[in-house]
């Protein structure tokens, strides 16, 4: 544990509070003024006998002088220099820094806080402007309506004479796209507000379908009964969520219930008994599609399937629809993760099966076995492209003394440690601050 310094800092506040005069105080403890003045400067330390005569003669308890908030102060001014990559010399005077100067510190540490909060809020924001549909399309109204508006309006600056009749439908045209305007930019205010009422300010939609399966545990009995309606489950789940949460739930919802009318509890218990957690055969018992069986034994509860299994689903643009993470492989937000998942690589190469052992660069106790495929989200059109999206299952791999090639891949580039991969998007800040110790 690092030695307190800050306890001469408390006894000076504590004597300007009391009121009284540094000689004072020094003659009440039975020290001179000189020695008083060094401790209340952090130049030497203090405890015993003193700090309890200190202690009286200022009337409080000694913990208050040897205890306070600043744990919490000296953790936050050290995030700040490891964010500031400060030099190892200043880092380790962070104590130091703190017990001489406590106001600027507390600042600092009061901005530091400020700086990371107003981060999550542009980073929950641009998530929500990126991937919350209705107010994209909201948007989007709004901005192809002022256009029209400007390009009725520049006409009728244009110098010469127009007719009657044209100039009427022109008005007629500005009049009617102002109040569309209006309506557009009250109904965006209103949903804004209601989002900001029943949603986390630091929430996106994505997140907070996150925290509804990972507090149900990736399993949902309410849907495994015949009779269930995806609605009704809806509603008591999405309760406190925003509108763009709920819709997201809504589809993952329907996609679930589908799953489990293909392939009953039941029968997936026969399966995974027989042949543990593989996909395949969980589609051959049933005849559906790979992606299905992935997607079905990553909702079985525990008692059918003891050992879990981590899923990852993204659509053709690589950004992460569904995730269900491991202790031991973790997934990055909104698509961000190593280029060398077969999740990805699977989306050049549609329809073909991705089998692969992984191996993450930060936890290389830990295999896993991934199986991906891309596969489209609806049928084929005459004339029309395809979408496709992609499926990864995770599953826990023993190590073995056999001759599988294991892939040694990332979470993220910006901590992944190996600085010379041809995929690296950004620089990894655990290979530039590995030389400290904090």
């Amino acid at each position: 544990m690092p030695r307190d310094t800050l306890t001469g800092s408390r006894i000076r506040e504590r004597r300007v509070m009391a009121g009284l005069k540094q000689s004072e105080l020094a003659k009440r403890a039975d020290i001179s003024p000189s020695y008083l003045n060094l401790i209340e400067h952090n130049r030497r330390r203090i405890g015993g006998k003193l700090l309890v005569d200190i202690a009286h003669a200022l009337g409080v308890e000694p913990a208050l002088l040897t205890e306070g908030a600043e744990t919490t102060l000296l953790a936050t001014l050290r995030e700040a220099a490891s964010a500031a990559d400060m030099q190892e010399a200043e880092f380790v005077r962070v104590e130091e820094f703190a017990g001489r100067f406590p106001g600027w510190a507390a600042l600092l540490a009061e901005t530091q806080n400020k700086v990371e909060t107003l981060q999550r809020s542009v980073e929950a924001l641009t998530d929500r402007l990126t991937h919350d549909p209705h107010l994209a399309a909201s948007l989007h109204e709004m901005l192809s309506t002022v256009t029209a508006i400007r390009s009725a309006a520049s006409i009728l600056a244009e110098p010469g004479d127009i007719e009657p009749e044209w100039q009427r439908r022109f008005n007629r045209n500005i009049y009617e796209d102002s109040a569309r305007l209006a309506d557009t930019s009250r109904s965006l205010a209103q949903y804004l507000e209601e989002a900001d009422s029943e949603a986390s300010e630091t929430n996106a939609p994505q997140d907070e379908l996150d925290g509804v399966f990972q507090k149900s545990g990736f399993h949902l009995p309410a849907l495994e009964i015949a009779s269930a309606r995806v609605e009704d489950v809806a509603d008591e789940l999405g309760q406190g969520l925003s509108h763009a949460a709920r819709w997201l739930l809504l589809r993952v919802l329907a996609r679930y219930r589908t799953d489990a009318e293909r392939m009953p509890l039941a029968g997936c218990a026969d399966v995974v008994a027989a042949s543990g957690s593989d996909p395949f055969a969980l589609s051959a018992r049933f005849g559906t599609d790979l992606a299905s069986a992935m997607r079905r034994l990553a909702h079985l509860p525990e008692e059918i399937l003891p050992d879990p299994v981590g899923l990852a689903i993204c659509d053709g643009s690589g950004v992460t629809t569904f995730r269900k993470p491991l202790p031991e492989f973790p997934l990055p937000r909104l698509g961000a993760g190593c280029a060398f998942w077969p999740l990805y690589r699977a989306l050049a190469r549609p329809m073909m099966v991705h089998v692969e052992v992984m191996e993450q660069s930060a936890r290389a106790a830990a295999r896993h076995r991934a199986y991906a495929i891309s596969q489209p989200t609806g049928p084929a059109r005459p004339g029309e492209d395809v979408l496709f999206e992609s499926h990864m299952l995770i599953v826990p791999e023993p190590k073995r003394d056999g001759s599988e090639k294991v892939r040694e891949v990332g979470l993220t580039c910006r901590i992944c440690p190996h600085p010379s991969c041809e995929a690296r998007r950004e620089p990894s800040i655990m290979v530039a601050s590995a030389p400290r110790k904090l």
